[in-house]
């Protein structure tokens, strides 16, 4: 691992800690010796990074810290790329679009070294089918459970048979070939999955949904994992 490289990572791992992390911790994570770890944190003080902390107690970096943007390793591009490619197939047209501009936004900010991960990676998202159409708005449909709205809707189900919902939405799920709509539904009184290319009509309304998003969204985490359902 290039030097630079490794003080990067210095980084990254005490911002995902809350705790002080140790130099032994942080040398076995990153293969390499206590005295280069202790070396790296000496340049980064050095530098002006807020590590506080000492040897054998553990550091911790401020958590006002921010790095510059889109410093990122070849693995973390990589791995945006990868999830970018999947939702530009996949994802309904505002956010396709949304992750393309995104390629060319990374493609554009990293330096030049980096550039072949973005324009040549050596991964790359699955050949599908198309997906079937969505019965609503899917973008709205996004915008309604950012902002805890009701939509009613008019659905087929496996039967063919029509009924009329107010449903409470909490998450869009992208499968295959088909997009899933989780949500409380007012009509079973309990959450509910839908195919959106089965829903015939959907009308978005301004009433508000019966508590904050982020419960609903626990609510329906609850109830999946009651059910032993894996969650995304």
């Amino acid at each position: 691992m290039r030097r630079a490289d490794r003080l990067f990572q210095i980084i990254q791992i005490l911002r995902r800690s809350t705790h002080p992390i140790t130099a032994s911790r942080i040398a076995e994570e990153l293969e390499t010796s206590r005295r280069s770890v202790y070396r790296d944190i000496a340049d980064l003080i050095g530098q002006r990074v807020p590590i506080r902390g000492e040897a054998g107690l553990g550091y911790v970096l401020d958590g006002d810290y921010d790095m510059p943007p889109l410093m990122l390793t070849p693995d973390e591009l990589e791995a945006a790329v990868l999830g970018a490619q999947w939702v530009a197939d996949k994802g309904d047209a505002v956010l396709a679009g949304a992750a393309r501009d995104l390629i060319a936004k990374i493609a554009t900010a990293v330096p030049e070294r980096l550039r072949p991960f973005v324009s040549n990676p050596t991964v790359g998202a699955p050949l599908s089918r198309a997906s079937l159409p969505d019965g609503l708005d899917i973008a709205r449909a996004r915008g309604a459970i950012g902002n805890g709205h009701k939509i009613r809707i008019h659905y087929r189900n496996e039967r063919d048979e029509e009924s009329e919902r107010v449903i409470w939405p909490t998450m869009i799920g992208y499968a295959e070939t088909v997009r899933l709509l989780a949500a409380w539904c007012e009509l079973r009184q309990d959450f509910r999955h839908f195919r959106t290319d089965r829903v015939s009509a959907a009308t978005f309304l301004d009433e508000r949904i019966g508590c904050r998003p982020a419960e609903l969204r626990s609510r329906w985490k609850r109830h999946m994992e009651a059910q032993g359902l894996r969650l995304p």
